[in-house]
């Protein structure tokens, strides 16, 4: 397992200069926006290809979850979905950045989309959410038991994929993704365990240990996606690790703007509706951080979470006044810009690990260009 990513705390949030995030969509940078673009060329052809191995009914299941057709197989509209194809993008740099040709890293790209695939589909299903990119979730279209079978597909199909990959580094390679994978699923259970513990108290969760769980649930995979492209391309081993850990900054980073905007967002951009988070009583990191102020919003909001006639019904939804007025209070204590500043802050990691290893200069420099993005908007 590697070792926990350490930060010191952000800064003040009054001293940080960065603004809140926007809640409509902002247009991606056009280096970004080439970048994902000529990555997501490169990788998609195999993606789909490796999709139609699976057997019919998970495959199905697989092009559904990742926008390519319809319940019943029907082709969507708009393709190739899936996102925005951040994970492969890395992969693809990590190879270039290594000095090798893009190519190089696109099993590498593959193996690493179908896990993220497959982790949102078991995600879905354990936080029992209807949507997924303003669409069913595959739970909701198939059934859960689908669902399930359709993820352990994903799940098969990459490690193999990567076990096929040319070149003698595919050893070492899968190595890698099962270290993060692990690591995912460590967050994950955090993530769960989280549920279960109280808001205050000295078994209350900190922002120290929800910082670890975001760098295992969502950090893992991106900076194994990052790493396994410089791994295949036979990078030294610090070369590969960097990339591993600037992925995982950059997946707190993430992790901590999809907080934002599970309290703040758009729902015509996000597709989930406004203050969800908090209606669903998780705990995120600007209401952990509020919690953790001192002063009389902290305090209220303490005694909001902790009073009300649901706060210890698992099931029960708070009413809408509850949760507008437990959102002011996160932002009056100041947890929004103390999650927007740790947000910025571990992207400035991410900086320095780039920084710290010879890179080719143009994949460097595309890597760099990404990371604002990430920010900036929700994936």
């Amino acid at each position: 397992m590697t070792a926990p990513l350490t930060a010191p705390a952000p800064p003040h949030p009054h001293a940080f200069p960065h603004p809140h995030p926007t809640t409509t969509t902002p247009p991606v940078p056009a280096s970004a926006a080439h970048t994902l673009a000529r990555c997501r060329s490169l990788v998609l052809p195999a993606l789909t290809a490796a999709v139609d191995r699976l057997h019919p009914y998970p495959g199905e299941m697989a092009a559904f979850s990742f926008g390519w057709c319809e319940v019943g197989g029907t082709p969507a509209a708009g393709r190739p979905g899936g996102g925005k194809g951040v994970r492969q993008a890395l992969a693809v740099l990590g190879a270039e950045a290594a000095g090798a040709p893009g190519a190089t890293a696109v099993a590498g790209a593959v193996a690493v989309e179908l896990i993220h695939a497959f982790s949102l589909l078991h995600d879905d299903i354990m936080d029992g959410d209807e949507t997924r990119r303003r669409r069913a979730s595959v739970w909701k279209a198939y059934g859960t038991g689908p669902a399930v079978l359709a993820g352990d597909a994903l799940f098969a199909l990459a490690v193999q994929t990567l076990a096929e990959s040319p070149g003698p580094h595919g050893g070492a390679a899968i190595r890698q993704l099962s270290g993060a994978l692990g690591d995912l699923v460590r967050g994950q259970a955090e993530d769960l365990l989280f549920e279960s513990r109280p808001w205050t108290g000295p078994d209350a969760v900190r922002t120290a240990e929800y910082r670890a769980m975001a760098e295992g649930k969502t950090g893992a995979l991106l900076g194994c996606a990052a790493a396994l492209g410089a791994q295949l391309a036979g990078a030294p081993e610090p070369v590969v690790a960097a990339l591993d850990r600037a992925g995982r900054h950059v997946g707190v980073a993430f992790q901590a703007v999809d907080d934002l905007l599970g309290i703040w967002g758009d729902p015509r951009v996000t597709g989930k509706p406004v203050h969800g988070d908090l209606r669903r009583k998780k705990k995120t990191l600007p209401v952990l951080a509020a919690l953790a102020a001192d002063g009389p919003a902290a305090r209220e909001l303490a005694t909001l979470l902790t009073d009300s006639p649901d706060a210890d019904a698992p099931d029960a939804t708070p009413d809408d006044a509850t949760v507008h007025r437990a959102a002011e209070l996160v932002e009056e204590a100041g947890g929004r810009a103390a999650t927007l500043a740790e947000a910025h802050h571990h992207l400035d990691a991410a900086r320095a690990q780039l920084a710290a290893v010879p890179l080719a200069p143009t994949a460097a420099a595309e890597l760099l260009a990404l990371l604002p993005f990430l920010v900036d908007r929700a994936l």
